[in-house]
């Protein structure tokens, strides 16, 4: 929708003066918020965790938990004029959730009941404010599945959610957002889960909606590129304020504030990639040469699992090597068999065929102590630090417990002064290491999650996408961190992620992977600035920009590559 047409809509939700206070808290978590949302409109609210942008949306939606306090107004418009949220009964929410205001939530999985079919879902949502008999509502159902492009509804809808992928059970979420044409939509980090490609499919589609019903969208992300892509209207959030608010075109390229200028400046960048399309597919793909100084290397490597009683094959053909002191990157989407390499080159996963080789020694032929010995040598940082810390053990515990495993003799004042190194290493204060992990932020724990997988001072390092979970500001500090170790230490690092731009700024080569095989590697500079296979181009391309004029290309580029 043009500006003109935006600035003359209907206001269909309106936020003045919003205050959200928890109890036990000092300071309120929103703090004096204003904003508006009009018809056709796209209205993105950004910042970083923390920032109050969730506890403002679910305000919106009167979902705020017992122990939190709202104050000033929330209005929605409904056929008959607008309804204050703020202050409203159960009754009055029940009534306006899903017919004139309705979610999508970040964690689809969360969200869809795993009991019932997804048709079924869908269909409860209509009959909860329509008429609509049972069989009408099914015939609903398997439209709205249509309308977001889920393939073959009518076989889809009599499956579960755990039956289809995270871009297709985000797919029923919308659907049943829209399932009672609401007036406004808040669409919470809708795209955060989602590997890039998913994530520009889903970020059309919402794109599609909005222009074809008229719909007004708030998008709650922290993610530029797709306020770039898809919103009219930007408010950047901080401490609970919005600090700066205006078109998403001015606060993008020239803003105002200097946290926008700093969450803008924190976002890992591509180089501008040639999209050559048909032609390039001619070309030999970028030659795999495995370093003469290889701390680990895969060759020929195919591996799977047993699913009833069957082999079911994960990788195949695997020609990948890590020099010491290097880092590669490991990208692709859900599926494309990253995490089997990882638990391949982790000794956790045994090769059906093709040889892995750790430091010199076959993985294969490694038994015992001999192998323990070995896998020591190796260094683990996980995708989500929270979950990998023992929740029972200090943070000086947790880091030196595989000193305790592998260095039986070192005495407890040597263990202790590793650690203090460590944290120091890591740019945490000293007395992180008395401390448990709930009591520190994200980011944080993430640092934490270094310090451990370093302590034994490995020759290799396997990161799990160990920033995916993380702000932009945050994912920037941790990022420097492990420069700042790996200068110290000459670690070779598989980092595994599927966000180029990190791969970009932190990698000296590159394996782009789909459906279980290597597709196309090289030095990070060529096959990121010159992708000759058509899969890495469209990745490329799928990755949102924070430049509005930039992400236009790139989509354009995206739509010419999906065309072929």
């Amino acid at each position: 929708m043009t500006d003109e047409n935006v600035s003359g809509a209907e206001i269909v939700l309106r936020i003045s003066d919003l205050r959200v206070r928890f109890a036990g808290r000092e300071e309120d978590a929103v703090r004096g918020v204003d904003l508006d949302v009009r018809a056709g409109e796209v209205v993105a609210l950004v910042g970083e965790s923390g920032s109050g942008k969730s506890v403002t949306s679910f305000a919106a939606m009167g979902l705020l938990p017992r122990t939190a306090a709202a104050s000033g107004s929330i209005r929605v418009r409904d056929d008959d004029g607008e309804k204050e949220v703020v202050g409203a009964s159960s009754a009055q929410l029940d009534d306006l959730r899903g017919r004139v205001v309705s979610m999508v939530f970040q964690e689809p999985m969360t969200a869809l009941n795993p009991t019932m079919t997804l048709g079924a879902q869908i269909a409860e949502a209509v009959r909860n404010h329509t008429d609509a008999s049972k069989d009408e509502a099914a015939e609903r159902a398997v439209e709205l599945m249509r309308q977001v492009g889920i393939p073959e509804p009518e076989r889809r809808a009599k499956q579960f959610p755990h039956e289809l992928s995270g871009g297709q059970r985000q797919r029923v979420v919308i659907a049943i957002a829209l399932a009672c044409e609401p007036k406004v939509i808040i669409a919470d980090e809708p795209t955060t889960a989602l590997d890039v490609t998913v994530q520009a499919e889903i970020l059309d589609l919402l794109r599609r909606l909005v222009r074809e019903r008229g719909t007004g969208l708030m998008i709650i992300t922290h993610n530029m590129g797709v306020v770039a892509d898809l919103a009219d209207r930007v408010f950047v959030m901080r401490r609970g304020q919005v600090v700066e608010s205006g078109q998403a075109m001015q606060v993008l390229t020239a803003p105002s504030h200097a946290y926008t200028r700093t969450l803008l400046a924190a976002i890992p960048e591509l180089p501008p990639a040639a999209f050559r399309g048909a032609e390039a597919a001619a070309e030999d793909p970028h030659a795999f040469e495995a370093p003469a100084d290889a701390v680990i290397s895969l060759v020929g490597v195919s591996a799977g699992y047993r699913v009833n009683g069957r082999h079911v094959p994960a990788v195949e053909d695997i020609d990948l090597a890590v020099g010491a002191g290097e880092f590669v990157g490991l990208v692709g989407e859900s599926g494309s068999g990253k995490s089997t390499v990882s638990r391949l080159a982790l000794g956790l996963l045994r090769a059906s065929e093709g040889e892995i080789t750790l430091l010199g020694q076959p993985l294969s032929s490694l038994r015992g102590r001999q192998a323990r010995r070995l896998l020591a040598e190796i260094g683990v940082i996980f995708q989500d630090p929270g979950g990998s810390l023992d929740p029972r053990m200090t943070v000086g515990d947790s880091i030196a417990e595989p000193l305790a495993i592998h260095r039986r003799r070192m005495g407890g004042a040597e263990r202790r002064a590793r650690v203090a190194e460590l944290l120091d290493a890591v740019r945490l204060p000293a007395d992180s290491a008395s401390r448990y992990p709930h009591e520190f932020s994200g980011g944080q724990r993430q640092r934490i999650g270094m310090a451990r997988a370093l302590v034994l001072r490995p020759r290799l390092l396997v990161a799990d996408e160990p920033t995916s979970a993380l702000d932009v500001s945050v994912q920037a500090e941790v990022l420097d961190v492990l420069r700042s170790l790996h200068a110290e230490l000459g670690f070779g690092c598989l980092f595994v992620s599927h966000d180029l731009g990190v791969v970009n700024q932190l990698t000296d080569r590159v394996v782009v992977m789909r459906r279980g095989r290597i597709v196309e590697q090289g030095r990070t500079a060529d096959v990121l600035r010159a992708p000759r296979e058509l899969y890495t181009q469209e990745l490329l391309a799928s990755v949102p920009s924070p430049d509005p004029v930039a992400q236009r290309e790139r989509r354009a580029a995206r739509a010419g590559l999906l065309e072929k």
